[in-house]
């Protein structure tokens, strides 16, 4: 085996390469129709979904896609535009204002080919009628201080918006949708992706409000009033407009972790999969990992070493402050606390899609001397943490991952090494 270091590395890339669309996409095509084939999309992988399917695509085709600034790819027949995530902006309401522009006038013979990747709920804000863009742009800034989980998120976000929960399909019929999704929720719920704007779910109204007394968040009157309303319903999936269209989840992280697995395997390291779903407090979380990484290196239990232990999902961050960082920096940060001084323990934590929270890191690396080091480097480590400032403790000792955008969101990979 190589170096630590270089050897997580090779666990991500083989987590990132398990869902390149160039490799999923092909095997989901969906039947040509009699009409239009038009393409759309969200979210931070759409663009490279976009050229994908027009590599694999025999047929005219017209579309749009959204996604993050910077992260575009080149498309011959499929425009992509570029918004803000995870905060909204005008370019993102411009985008959605197309998008359902495009469903308009659609028949039965023509086909929407949905792309629909994570980061799409920020990248399609559509206040319903009495809302604006400021009012948005505060249910999410709120939502991303709440430490809710994503479901309770999106939940929120769907009853505020004209194009999530399914209402971008429902502007097309009586086309047929195909959805092609890559999952970065917990469970894989593909409804829950960039808040299903072509796929409806169950989450009511009624459980929206409750998570928002239950995270005690601070949403604007308007807001308030309207989820408060009927209005605020969104479409069912039993909706008659929903019965002919298709969902098929071409990407997930249970698939990626089981490739993740499979290359450590092939460089002679034992893997294990603690779970793809894991959510809570990314500190929390930390702490639990850190936990098990110390078991196994003092005490070869309960996996034997040399070992490398995998989780997945999507940790949350409740900010009490206002420093640099994301959710993986952050379970890093409790993890690097929590192995202090052991030593034969390595890790990774990084998002999948090549950004982790404010900054232009996936992640950060991590081992026993981390703690130390960092002190050398004048950063206290658990100040830093309690400031939610591990961007800034790990940049302090040259520890930050940074591969750029992957052209895949998959969520959160983590890779604990024990030798």
């Amino acid at each position: 085996m190589t170096d630590p270091k270089s050897f997580l590395v090779s666990i991500f890339n083989a987590a990132v390469a398990a869902a390149d669309p160039e490799k999923t996409i092909r095997n989901h095509l969906p039947a040509k129709p009699k009409g239009r084939t038009i393409v759309i999309g969200a979210g931070k992988g759409s663009a490279q979904m976009a050229a994908a399917f027009e590599k694999a695509w025999d047929g005219p085709i017209d579309g749009l896609v959204v996604t993050r600034y910077g992260y575009a790819a080149r498309c011959e027949r499929i425009e992509i535009i570029e918004a803000a995530h995870p905060v909204p902006d005008a370019a993102g309401l411009e985008a959605s204002r197309r998008l359902l522009e495009k469903m308009r006038g659609l028949t039965a013979d023509d086909l929407v080919v949905a792309l629909i990747s994570g980061g799409g709920s920020a990248l399609l804000p559509s206040p319903a009628a009495g809302l604006t863009l400021a009012d948005e742009i505060a249910v999410n800034e709120a939502l991303l201080a709440s430490g809710a989980p994503i479901a309770a998120m999106n939940t929120i976000r769907k009853h505020v918006s004209t194009i999530k929960g399914g209402r971008l399909a429902a502007a097309a019929h009586p086309a047929r949708v195909v959805s092609l999704v890559v999952s970065d929720i917990p469970g894989d719920n593909p409804a829950l992706v960039a808040s299903g704007p072509t796929i409806p779910d169950i989450g009511s109204r009624e459980e929206a409000l409750a998570s928002i007394a239950a995270y005690g968040m601070k949403l604007p009157a308007a807001v308030m009033a309207h989820i408060q309303s009927p209005a605020a319903e969104a479409p069912s999936r039993d909706d008659p407009r929903f019965a002919a269209n298709e969902v098929h989840l071409i990407a997930s992280a249970g698939v990626s972790l089981e490739a993740a697995a499979t290359e450590a395997r092939r460089q002679g390291i034992e893997a294990v999969i603690l779970s793809d779903s894991i959510e809570g407090e990314a500190r929390e979380v930390g702490g639990v990992h850190a936990a098990i990484a110390r078991e196994v290196a003092t005490r070869n239990r309960p996996f034997a070493k040399p070992v490398l232990i995998l989780s997945g999902g999507e940790t949350t961050v409740t900010l009490r402050a206002k420093g640099k960082g994301g959710r993986n920096s952050e379970f890093l940060l409790a993890f690097a606390l929590g192995i202090d001084g052991v030593e034969g323990i390595h890790a990774l934590a990084a998002d999948t899609d090549g950004i982790d929270g404010s900054e232009n890191n996936a992640g950060a690396f991590a081992d026993g001397s981390t703690v130390s080091r960092m002190r050398a480097a004048g950063v206290d480590a658990k100040a830093t943490l309690a400031g939610n400032n591990a961007w800034t403790a790990f940049n302090a000792v040259g520890d930050l991952f940074v591969p750029g955008p992957t052209g895949t969101n998959v969520n959160d990979l983590r890779a604990i090494l024990v030798r």
